[in-house]
């Protein structure tokens, strides 16, 4: 499966190739794993019995995002099990989201299912959003209407999910995860966009067609401890709001606009008190030589000058990483396939990296 470039002009659209037909449809799973080869063995009893319901034939990609367990050499076993459940393993750890992207380049389904593998995600669920996609949905994403998690963590995805609507210029709906059914089309579209700093809940907001969701209780995990640190989900807040919205710039120009008008106002005080020195005293603010120009000068424009900086130096970063042109992912290895169906052809290394395999 090859994907083709985007257009160099931000004004040429995408053609993508219409998929209207949902007879005997292959629905692939793409999951992304990091050190989870305690629940692999249940994630496969489980999502292969679900698919038993189904009418769609399954296809299950593994992406192994540079475990440092075990994980691969169950994910090994169980495709030698069930060719069924075809396996990536990358270099290198490369981060959720990047596995998430690679899977979806493998996946060869009308319908792709991303969810993780610890089970948070019950495949139970999955027929409701396969019913929605046969209903003529081309997006059917998960609203998590209740989170088994700590107070902390579920107030922080509240909070986010809302500043990013609130910021962004794209309906990017609450409380919805990457746990989600995706159409042909929509998949082939986000395969070609080529920027290394990933958000893939907001590139499925942002290419629209029809669009539904599904309410669902998202679980504790299985087994194991999160693999999502405050870290990394400080790290998928920041790559949500600076890819999709250009508010903080505007903040920015905000922040400027208020520190002249609050200097402009400080400069009009410190007149009034060289000219009514005498009244400024009855109150106790008589001038003090140097405090208004320290405060006004320091606090006010240096202060907001940092924070400008800081904020136009994220988006240069940004263009830093993407002018690099560096590939996404490298794959290590990727087992299930006779021949890969990712192109590696160069212009395709500008998401991700497949050597070419030597003979052994």
């Amino acid at each position: 499966m090859a994907s083709s470039d985007l257009p160099e002009s931000d004004t040429d659209g995408v053609a993508l190739a219409s998929h209207d037909s949902k007879g005997a449809s292959l629905v692939s799973v793409v999951i992304p794993c990091y050190n989870e080869e305690d629940v692999l063995e249940e994630l496969y009893q489980r999502l292969s019995e679900a698919a038993t319901g189904w009418q769609e034939t399954l296809e299950v990609v593994l992406v192994d995002d540079g475990s440092t367990d075990a994980t691969w050499d169950k994910m090994e076993e169980i495709h030698r099990r069930d060719e069924r459940w075809r396996i990536v393993r990358f270099s290198r750890n490369f981060g959720h989201q990047t596995a998430v992207s690679a899977g979806l380049q493998y996946a060869t389904g009308d319908a792709v299912v991303v969810m993780d593998a610890d089970l948070q995600d019950p495949p139970e669920e999955l027929y409701r959003f396969i019913a929605k996609w046969r209903e003529g949905y081309e997006v059917v994403y998960a609203i998590r209407k209740q989170r088994k998690e700590s107070i902390f963590k579920r107030a922080a995805y509240k909070g986010f999910y809302r500043l990013l609507s609130s910021l962004s210029r794209h309906d990017i709906p609450l409380d919805s995860g990457d746990f989600c059914l995706m159409d042909r089309t929509v998949v082939d579209l986000i395969n070609q966009m080529p920027e290394k700093n990933r958000f893939v809940r907001g590139l499925r907001a942002w290419a629209g067609f029809r669009q539904t969701g599904v309410e669902y209780e998202r679980r504790e995990r299985a087994e194991g401890e999160p693999k999502y640190t405050f870290g990394k989900l400080m790290k998928l807040a920041i790559d949500g709001i600076f890819s999709f919205s250009t508010a903080p710039l505007r903040l920015a120009t905000f922040l400027g606009l208020l520190v002249s008008v609050v200097a402009f106002l400080g400069i009009g005080f410190t007149v009034a008190q060289r000219l009514f020195s005498d009244w400024f005293a009855r109150f106790g603010l008589a001038p003090v030589p140097g405090y208004a120009t320290i405060v006004i000068s320091v606090l006010f424009i240096g202060g907001v000058q940092l924070v400008c900086i800081g904020l136009v130096g994220e988006y240069v970063g940004r263009i830093y990483d993407e002018t690099k042109r560096r590939p996404g992912w490298i794959v290590q290895e990727e087992k299930g396939w006779e021949e890969s169906p990712v192109d590696a052809s160069p212009s395709h290394r500008l998401s991700g990296y497949v050597p070419e395999e030597k003979p052994r």
